[in-house]
């Protein structure tokens, strides 16, 4: 039974904050030399990143001491980051879940599975309920979560989301990821930590799902013809996301885009050879931008050029990497330029493992 991605829907926050104002406010937690601000510097500059949407700001315009007031001189605990994560998220959420069912020309009582995807907030009853209450849905939808799996957590839902609609031809599964990254900013000097910091934004990515039924659309749907994924061995340390007293810290390793470069190719080749394809037949690519050396790691791999991921690089560029949303911020990008298919959706997270979806 095929699965059509019938609708896409993303949102961010309103307030939205460019890189040299952000490395500026963040600098004042961060370093105490010299010889740190230098460092600090080179690695804002070097995240590719141009400006970010995030729920800590107060307001996009004005002096940087009055644009935000949630991180000061008291390092914001755990517990704090969780009650702003409880008051923010589900507001994101509705908006791009909303803009999905819109923009599949279905209404919410429609939808029969419910599959919420998050890794940067907990909190109970969660934004699902909220999307229950508040779309509305019906109060029997079957609910599913899916938690702190990271950037490929989307691809992760959208392997689940295939599942039910394989077994059930009349179903209509939601999908809606939400992540809260800017919440855990990292205070102490730590390069692995400031990568983070430099690279991490806020926003929320929705897809509806179908196995028929879909409307006239100018934007021809997405078919998901299957999922792959693979885990890197030898590779724990490279990517971890582990909860502190102080939110949760994030280790990005120097030696993520290497494993990539030796790893993936080896994996991708046989795994597209099940749909008859190869790298150079696939149309387009959906690279997760976990950062821009990420990207380049994986342009080598694969033997790209830089144009196949310049819609990643754009992405990257405006919203920063959101986690796990990030995916359908591009997959839109595509689907409105009619970028040509087959499209390989892919993420990295940790482990280190690889998620990936081909699409047509």
């Amino acid at each position: 039974m095929p699965t059509w991605i019938a609708g896409i829907g993303t949102a961010l926050p309103p307030h939205r904050i460019a890189q040299a104002d952000a490395a500026e406010i963040t600098q004042q937690f961060s370093c105490k030399t010299a010889a740190q601000e230098r460092i600090f510097q080179t690695i804002y500059r070097k995240a590719a990143v141009g400006s970010r949407h995030c729920v800590v700001l107060d307001k996009s315009e004005g002096d940087l001491a009055s644009r935000q007031s949630f991180f000061t001189e008291n390092d914001p605990t755990t517990l704090d980051r969780m009650r702003k994560y409880e008051a923010e998220a589900s507001t994101l959420a509705v908006s791009a879940a909303r803009a999905a069912l819109d923009d599949a020309g279905i209404g919410p009582d429609r939808v029969t599975h419910l599959i919420t995807v998050t890794c940067t907030g907990f909190y109970a009853p969660g934004f699902d309920i909220a999307l229950i209450k508040q779309l509305p849905l019906h109060p029997q939808v079957a609910r599913t979560q899916i938690g702190f799996m990271g950037c490929h957590g989307l691809l992760n839902a959208l392997r689940v989301a295939k599942a039910f609609l394989e077994v059930d031809s009349s179903a209509c599964p939601l999908i809606c990821a939400t992540e809260l990254c800017s919440l855990h900013h990292q205070y102490e000097w730590n390069p692995n930590n400031l990568v983070a910091n430099s690279l991490f934004a806020d926003g929320s990515g929705a897809l509806v799902g179908l196995a028929s039924g879909l409307r006239e659309h100018t934007l021809a749907p997405y078919r998901v013809r299957g999922t792959g994924s693979t885990l890197i061995d030898d590779s724990e340390d490279a990517m971890s996301w582990r909860i502190g007293n102080h939110g949760f810290e994030m280790t990005l390793s120097p030696r993520v885009p290497e494993l990539i470069n030796q790893h993936l190719r080896p994996w991708l080749d046989p795994w597209l050879a099940q749909f008859g394809q190869t790298a150079a037949t696939v149309g387009s690519w959906a690279v997760h931008p976990g950062g821009p050396r990420i990207l380049s790691a994986v342009q080598e791999a694969v033997g790209l050029d830089r144009n196949a991921l310049e819609v990643s690089h754009r992405v990257l560029a405006e919203c920063g990497n959101m986690s796990s949303p990030t995916i359908l911020f591009i997959l839109d990008r595509l689907r409105r330029a009619q970028a040509p298919r087959p499209c390989v959706a892919m993420g990295f997270g940790p482990g280190l493992a690889v998620e990936a979806v081909f699409l047509e």
